[in-house]
C-alpha cells in the first residue's frame, strides 16, 4: 500500500512519526537542560565533594609515599625519610600558599593542625637556609644564579620536569604549561636527583608564576638542602669525583666540606613539638588516599581512626541529633499546618465566590512580604518583651516575672515556620476541596447522615489527596528550611541546614556539608518512597 506521495505507507508513517518524536524532544528539551544544570549537575558534584580528598596526596605527595612504609598502629614517629619528604613538600606548598588549605582540612579531624601546618609554613625558608649557608660558604659560587643554571642544565631531564609540572598542577589546580627556558641534565639528575627535583620545581615556579628568567634567579633555600641531602650520601662521593660536567670542581669541593648534621626530624622538632606526636602522623596518613568516608563518618557522629570506625566522642556527637530534631519537627511542623489549614481551606471552598476571593488573598498575602521581613516580625513578637507577652500580662494570663519563653528554642521555630509554611498547606487543600460536589453532602444528610458523619464519611476521605499534596510541600519545604530556625530557633531550634549552612560559609568544611546534604536528600526520597508504600502517589492531587 502506498501513500499519496508514491512511499510505501509504512515507511511513510515511520518518518512522520520521527518527526513528531523530534518536536517533541525539541520542546522539552530546554527544560531538561535546565533541570541538567540546577538539579542533576549540582547534585552530583555535592555527592563527588562529599567523598573526594585529593588535597593530602596532592600537597604531600612524597610524604604520602614514605609513609606508606610506616606503620600507624605501632604509635612510633615516623622516619627521617618522612620528614625529609614532608620538607620540600611543605616548601613548595608554602610557595603556592596552599599549606594552610591542607591543615584547615586535617583540622577537621585533628583539631591544632591548622595552626601547626600555618606556623611551619613560614619556617620552611629557615631550615633551608642552615644548608644554604653552609654551601655558600664553602664556595661562593652557589651564590650566583647563574652558575646554578649552568650546572644543572643539559640534555635527557624532559620527563622530569613532566613530573614535577604535573605536581605543580596537582597542588595548585591550575595549568603549568610554557617554556621554562631549562632542561635539567640526565647526568645530573642520575648524579644529584634531589637537587635536580627540587631546581626543577624551582624552575617551573619562576618561569610559569613569577614570570622570571630562571637563570637569572637565585635558587630557592630548598635547592640547598636537596644539595645537602645528596651529598650525605656516602656513595655520591665517588661518582662526584669521577663527573667531568659543568660544575664538576665545585661540587668535589663540596664533598670534602663538613656539612650540617641537622636531620629534617631534629628540624621540626625544634619547629613544633607536636611534629613527633604519633597523631599528626596517624591523622595525615589515614587521611591520605584521594577518596574518604570521613565525612559521611563525622555525618552521623562516628570517626575514622588507625583502628577503624569509631564513635566520637560524647561531647562531639551533635549531627545524628539534628537530623531527629529536624525530622521530628518537620512532621510537628506539617501537622500543624494540617490542624489550621483545613479548617480555612474548607471555608475557601464552601463561601460565596465574591468572599472567597477576598479571604485568599489574605492567604497569599504573605508571599508578597520578604521570608526575612516576616520572621523578623515573629522574632519582635515572641521575645520576652514582645507583643505576645505583653498582651497576656496586661490579660492577667501571665504573671510580668515569669513571662513565656516562645523564641530561641523550639516553640519559637514551630510558631514561625507553621505561619510561614501555612499557604502551602492552604492552596492544594482549597484545589481539592473545589472539585468535591456539594450534592454528596446534601445527599448524605439526605439519607440520615449527621453533618459529622456525612463530613467524615463522604468529604474528607475525598479531600485526603490535598492533604496528601499539601503535607509532601509542607514538609519538604520545613526539612530544608534554615533562615527562620536561625533567626528564632536559637540553640534548640535549629535544624540540620542551619550545620550545612555553617559548614559551607563559615567553617568552610564543604566536604561535611556535602555529605550532612546527601545524607538529608535520602532520608527525604526514603520517606518518600514510606509515603507512596502507604499512600500511593498516585493519590497525591492538586485538584481536577
Amino acid at each position: 500500500m502506498l501513500a499519496a506521495d508514491g512511499t510505501p505507507l509504512k515507511e511513510s508513517l515511520g518518518r512522520a512519526l520521527r518527526r513528531q518524536k523530534i518536536r517533541a524532544l525539541a520542546l522539552v528539551a530546554p527544560l531538561l537542560l535546565f533541570v541538567l544544570l540546577t538539579f542533576v549537575i549540582p547534585i552530583v558534584s555535592m555527592l563527588v565533594r562529599s567523598v573526594e580528598n585529593q588535597i593530602v596526596s596532592d600537597t604531600l605527595p612524597g610524604t604520602v609515599a614514605a609513609l606508606s612504609s610506616w606503620d600507624r598502629q605501632e604509635g612510633a614517629t615516623p622516619s627521617e625519610d618522612v620528614f625529609q619528604n614532608l620538607f620540600f613538600d611543605m616548601f613548595n606548598a608554602a610557595e603556592a600558599k596552599e599549606h594552610t588549605k591542607l591543615g584547615t582540612r586535617l583540622n577537621y579531624e585533628n583539631t591544632g593542625l591548622a595552626s601547626l601546618f600555618r606556623t611551619s609554613g613560614r619556617s620552611m625558608d629557615d631550615i633551608g637556609e642552615v644548608f644554604q649557608d653552609a654551601i655558600e660558604d664553602a664556595d661562593a659560587r652557589f651564590e650566583d644564579g647563574a652558575f646554578w643554571h649552568e650546572m644543572m642544565s643539559g640534555e635527557g631531564g624532559d620527563a622530569l620536569v613532566a613530573d614535577r609540572r604535573a605536581r605543580w598542577e596537582n597542588l595548585t589546580g591550575e595549568p603549568m604549561s610554557g617554556d621554562i627556558g631549562y632542561v635539567p641534565s640526565q647526568d645530573i639528575i642520575v648524579l644529584l636527583p634531589e637537587t635536580a627535583a627540587a631546581y626543577t620545581d624551582f624552575a617551573i615556579w619562576t618561569a610559569i608564576e613569577d614570570n622570571d628568567v630562571v637563570a637569572e634567579e637565585d635558587p630557592w633555600e630548598a635547592v640547598y638542602a636537596a644539595l645537602a641531602v645528596d651529598l650525605r650520601d656516602p656513595s655520591r662521593a665517588a661518582a662526584i669525583a669521577e663527573y667531568s660536567g659543568a660544575g664538576a670542581d665545585a661540587l668535589q669541593a663540596l664533598t670534602a666540606t663538613e656539612m650540617p648534621t641537622l636531620t629534617f626530624t631534629d628540624a621540626f622538632a625544634e619547629m613544633d613539638e607536636d611534629w613527633l606526636t604519633p597523631g599528626v602522623w596517624q591523622t595525615v596518613d589515614v587521611y591520605s588516599s584521594n577518596y574518604t568516608s570521613g565525612y559521611f563518618l563525622n555525618s552521623v557522629d562516628r570517626e575514622l581512626t588507625v583502628d577503624g570506625v569509631e564513635a566520637r566522642p560524647e561531647n562531639e556527637r551533635l549531627y545524628i541529633k539534628l537530623f531527629g530534631r529536624t525530622l521530628w519537627m518537620s512532621l510537628i511542623i506539617t501537622s500543624s499546618c494540617i490542624l489550621l489549614g483545613y479548617p480555612v481551606a474548607w471555608l475557601l471552598a464552601n463561601l460565596p465566590v465574591r468572599t472567597a476571593n477576598v479571604l485568599m488573598i489574605l492567604v497569599l498575602l504573605p508571599f508578597w512580604t520578604s521570608l526575612l521581613v516576616r520572621t523578623s516580625a515573629w522574632k519582635v513578637l515572641l521575645q520576652q518583651q514582645g507583643v505576645i507577652n505583653e498582651l497576656l500580662v496586661w490579660l492577667g494570663f501571665v504573671d510580668d516575672a515569669n513571662r513565656l519563653i516562645l523564641m530561641n528554642n523550639s516553640t519559637g521555630t514551630i510558631i514561625a515556620m507553621t505561619h510561614i509554611l501555612l499557604p502551602f498547606m492552604i492552596l492544594p487543600l482549597y484545589s481539592v476541596m473545589k472539585t468535591v460536589p456539594p450534592t454528596y453532602l446534601r445527599a448524605a444528610k439526605s439519607l440520615g447522615a449527621t453533618n459529622w458523619t456525612a463530613f467524615w464519611r463522604v468529604y474528607f476521605p475525598q479531600s485526603v489527596p490535598g492533604i496528601g499534596a499539601g503535607s509532601i510541600l509542607v514538609f519538604i519545604l520545613a526539612i530544608g528550611y534554615y533562615i527562620t530556625p536561625e533567626i528564632v530557633g536559637g540553640t534548640d531550634g535549629v535544624f540540620i541546614s542551619n550545620r550545612i549552612a555553617y559548614h559551607i560559609s563559615r567553617s568552610l568544611n564543604w566536604g561535611l556539608a556535602a555529605a550532612l546534604g546527601t545524607i538529608l536528600l535520602v532520608l527525604v526520597l526514603a520517606l518518600y518512597w514510606v509515603y507512596d508504600q502507604i499512600v500511593g502517589i498516585d493519590n497525591v492531587k492538586l485538584g481536577g
